[in-house]
């Protein structure tokens, strides 16, 4: 059996996801198109293919029992992060990727091409930039420094009154959610179980008040 594949049977065999064995098949040749075209377009600061699979698959697909809705939006999604692990996980739900970066976009689109990914729409966009026509139920990033710049600059983007943002964080300190504008409060931090992953992560929810 493919080593990758061996490797993600024993990691979602330490966590409560429930993962196909399509859906398996999907989540390892992403990893091997990531590692495939990071060596001309340097996608990733992680090299090695099994290290992606802890520090990029699990550490996306942990949260997708998370996800309330239909309609999500990566933000900030570089190579497809957190987007292409979750779109694969929640193929039933509809995932815009979000990136301003061409050769990002162009790998996605070839993954999903590749894959057979049907849930995905890449978007080559800067945020502030972007129309979120009707909003959407959850604006994913785990790419911003600090929840106060992705709350200003997503703002826009869920839907009015129902929409949260889902921040995916290592540590989260309490002068990080002080920086949040008056608009905005913290709904809940649900610390994540990543097997093998050195350091504490985070899922937080955010919304607007009232």
């Amino acid at each position: 059996m493919n080593p990758l594949r061996t490797k993600l049977d024993s990691l979602i065999a330490q966590t409560d996801l429930v993962v196909s064995e399509h859906q398996r098949d999907q989540l390892v040749g992403y990893v091997e198109l990531l590692n495939k075209w990071n060596k001309a377009y340097n996608l990733t600061s992680v090299r090695n293919p099994m290290d992606m699979l802890v520090k990029h698959i699990l550490d996306s697909i942990v949260v997708s029992a998370s996800l309330d809705g239909q309609r999500f939006i990566d933000v900030g999604t570089g190579p497809g992060l957190p987007g292409i692990p979750l779109s694969i996980m929640n193929p039933d739900k509809d995932f815009v990727l979000l990136d301003s970066l061409g050769k990002r976009i162009r790998f996605i689109k070839q993954v999903i091409h590749e894959l057979g990914i049907r849930n995905v729409i890449p978007v080559q966009s800067r945020v502030e930039e972007y129309d979120a026509g009707e909003g959407f139920d959850a604006v994913l990033s785990r790419a911003f420094a600090s929840m106060s710049d992705m709350v200003h600059w997503c703002e826009t983007l869920p839907k009015a009154e129902t929409g949260v943002f889902l921040a995916l964080k290592g540590q989260v300190d309490q002068d990080e959610i002080d920086q949040l504008p008056e608009w905005c409060c913290v709904n809940c931090v649900k610390s994540l179980d990543i097997p093998e992953l050195e350091g504490k992560r985070h899922l937080v929810t955010l919304s607007r008040k009232g």
